[in-house]
């Protein structure tokens, strides 16, 4: 989906270059008809959820419906409840949970450098979908300064280590979420791109 929050560009090179089809669109008939959505962005949750409008809720039904949705960065922030970023933002609501400031100390007295920014270990769960095949963690690529403090209990989450424990990945049945950005993290992003692919190809079956 291009709806005006940028990194698109970047996401559909690494979707073609995995030989996936996509259609860059955020027309709701190509929403609907799709095997599979990936939400990109970067910047504020506030202004992302203001420029998506009225697709907020073509979105969250066709999520809530089955179809597998991929957020990224902040598509990924948009995912929960409700940001904490410039003042209170609603979000999409698919998955329980705030987005709050990353903390300028960690809770052993050192200082946190703000944004996080560069590559981390994320730390997988034995049963997360976008990581089979990559064995128990690999390092991606990150720009946030907010992270997402999760409450649902029926989410798995793959924790990255910033001083404090960052959700660095989310998926909730067929909702899935990366703050980390896969399209800039070589190949093991590669992977995770492929991963939700073959979620979407299989959904469709």
């Amino acid at each position: 989906m291009d709806y005006g929050v940028g990194n698109v560009k970047s996401v559909i090179n690494a979707i073609n270059h995995i030989g996936c089809e996509a259609k860059v669109s955020c027309e709701i008939s190509d929403i609907e008809t799709a095997d599979g959505i990936i939400l990109p962005g970067v910047g504020a949750c506030g202004y992302a959820m203001t420029v998506l409008g009225d697709l907020s809720e073509v979105v969250r039904s066709v999520a809530l419906n089955g179809k597998p949705l991929l957020g990224i960065c902040v598509g990924f922030q948009l995912l929960f409840d409700e940001s904490y970023e410039h003042g209170v933002h609603k979000g999409l609501g698919l998955v329980s949970g705030k987005v709050i400031p990353i903390p300028s100390t960690a809770p052993n007295g050192g200082r946190l450098s703000i944004p996080h920014m560069g590559w981390n270990l994320v730390n997988f769960p034995d049963d997360m979908e976008l990581f089979d095949g990559l064995g128990d963690g690999k390092h991606f690529a990150f720009a946030n300064s907010y992270y997402a403090d999760i409450s649902d209990a029926d989410a798995k989450v793959a924790y990255t280590n910033y001083g404090i424990d960052i959700a660095g990945a989310v998926q909730k049945g067929n909702i899935f979420g990366c703050q980390f950005h896969p399209e800039k993290s070589g190949e093991d992003g590669l992977n995770v791109l492929r991963n939700f692919d073959r979620i979407c190809k299989r959904n469709k079956q």
